[in-house]
Formats: C-alpha cells, structure tokens, sequence
C-alpha cells in the first residue's frame, strides 16, 4: 500500500520526541503492536529521522525491522542541516549513522530535512546514490525554486529529486497555492504531506472541552484554535459518514484525493487501521471544494516555526 506512509515523529522520548512534541510517551513495548498491525494491514512504508527524539526514533523502528526481510519495507529518514555538526558537516556520515541505528544497510528514501542551505547540502546526496547507500532522494520543507534547484544539482550528476515532503493539511496548502504539487506532477515526482490531521487537532477527537496534552508543543499552538475548527471537523465528520469514515479518515482521504502521499504518525494500533481503510476511499470534486472553502473560512496559518513558504 504505497500511497500511505507511517509516521514516527512522535515515537521515543526526548529532544523532539513524541513526549515533549505530542505529549505522548512511547517506547518499544507500546509501539510494537503498532508495528504489528503494520504489517498486518500491508502498509510498510516508516518515516523517520535523526531528529526525531535526537535518533531514538530511528532506533525503535530498526529494533522492529531487525530478522525481518528488507525488501518488503520502504524506510524513508532524513539529514538534518541543523545537525550536521554532530556528524562533521557530512551528509554520508548521518546517513551511516542512521543505518547503524535502524540496522540497515541501505536507505530507500533520504532527505535533506529542510532547506538551510541547498547549494551547500544537496551535492552530498550523490556520493550516497552512486554508492547505492541510498536508493532515492528527495527534499523537504523547500520552496519551489529550491526544488529545482536541487533537482539541477542533482541532474548535473545524473540523479533528480523524487519526492517532496512538505507539511501539507486542510490548515496549510501552500505546496498546492504556490504551484508544487503541479509541478511534482508534471515531473513525476512524488509529494509526500506530513501533518495531514495537524498533529490530532483535525482528527475529531480534540474540541475546547476535550483539549490536546496541555504540556506539549502540539496542545499550545492547537488548544487555542480548537474552537476555530468546529465546523471544519463537523463537515469531515459528515462526509465520512457517507463514505464510511472517521473524522481523522476523511481528512487522510482529502489528501489522498488531491494527489498526496499522506503521512500519518503512528502510536497505536487502530490508527494504522484507520488510515489504511482511509486508502480506498476518493472524494468528490463537491466534497473536496466544501472543505477546502471551510478551511479557508477558519483562517488559520499553520506553519510550523522551522517551515519557510513550503
């Protein structure tokens, strides 16, 4: 099932782990049926990154893979520009050290996190694609004109972006306004969007009664717009329903029917369900229109604090 890609921003503890992030406490034992039902449902494709929980994401989910057969998982993690000094300003050097972690020896996706600095990073993605270390490359959180960018770097060896991941959600559509979901399209090149329910704040579950962990990153910037979105989650309510939806579905559905490869973070068994029943489902022209003009209605900017324009 590869238009559906399992998120593990919020998996392990620690610097921009799931506690301090999402307010949620995972660990092995809690995530392992999650990986479980993974594989139960045939979704296989795990995004990740050294900066999630400073590696310990990256870890768990290769405790995980560690006895199984390689082939059938697509792993996706990421050089963080910010953390390049860890690894002596080298792409190559936290790319190893990533499989090291996951205990892998080879990566199907890796990114350059965010755009710091596209001159001076992208050129360290080819010595890894000649190498076979990495089998595709893509970028994440870069504009448009980065993108190409990158891509002309790359092309000059003989490689090209495959994919773009960008935060992308009924709250945050800029890929789709500032043209780079069409041109990923006329380039076949894929758009990955993470955040899709905007870290649970448009997954039905969360109002002003029933707010996010208030202790965490997510619950301060969502708990004081919950309200704002009432009428939002009450449309993806109701047109789930007439799909046989959730809440939380309808929006994995919103993305999948716009050309995007949902990214979902994972931390219990049934949101793998969900999302993966979510999959077979495309919305109408009408259906999508509605909720992209009750988006609008709400006027939230939610751009993360690291995000540029992308």
């Amino acid at each position: 099932m590869t238009n559906i890609i399992l998120g593990t921003w919020s998996w392990g503890a620690g610097m921009f782990g799931g506690d301090s992030v999402f307010g949620v406490h995972t660990d092995e034992q809690t995530l392992k049926p999650v990986f479980d039902a993974a594989e139960e449902s045939g979704v296989r494709t795990w995004d990740t990154a050294t900066a999630y929980a400073m590696g310990e994401s990256e870890r768990i989910l290769g405790t995980f893979i560690a006895g199984k057969d390689r082939s059938k998982f697509t792993i996706s993690t990421k050089f963080t520009p910010q953390l390049a000094e860890m690894y002596n300003n080298s792409v190559e050097t936290m790319a190893d050290a990533s499989m090291e972690r996951m205990g892998i020896d080879y990566i199907d996706i890796y990114w350059i996190h965010n755009s710091a600095d596209v001159e001076r990073w992208t050129p360290g993605l080819i010595p890894l694609l000649k190498s076979g270390k990495v089998r595709r490359v893509g970028v994440s959180n870069h504009d448009l004109a980065q993108i190409k960018r990158a891509d002309e770097i790359l092309a000059a060896a003989g490689f090209r972006v495959s994919a773009v991941q960008n935060h992308f959600s009924l709250l945050y559509r800029n890929s789709e306004r500032d043209g780079i979901l069409d041109y990923c399209r006329q380039n076949n090149i894929e758009f990955w969007g993470y955040m899709v329910l905007e870290q649970g704040a448009l997954s039905g579950k969360y109002n002003a009664a029933n707010p996010l962990p208030a202790d965490s990153d997510r619950g301060r910037k969502y708990n004081p717009i919950l309200q704002d979105l009432e009428n939002l989650t009450s449309a993806l309510t109701a047109i789930g329903k007439r799909h046989g939806l959730t809440c939380s579905q309808t929006a994995v559905a919103w993305a999948l029917t716009k050309g995007v490869k949902p990214i979902v973070g994972v931390t219990k068994p049934y949101h793998v369900t969900e999302v993966a029943q979510a999959a077979s489902v495309i919305l109408t022209s009408d259906e999508v229109a509605e909720l992209d003009r009750l988006a609008d209605a709400a006027g939230i900017d939610a751009r993360g604090g690291w995000e540029g324009r992308a």
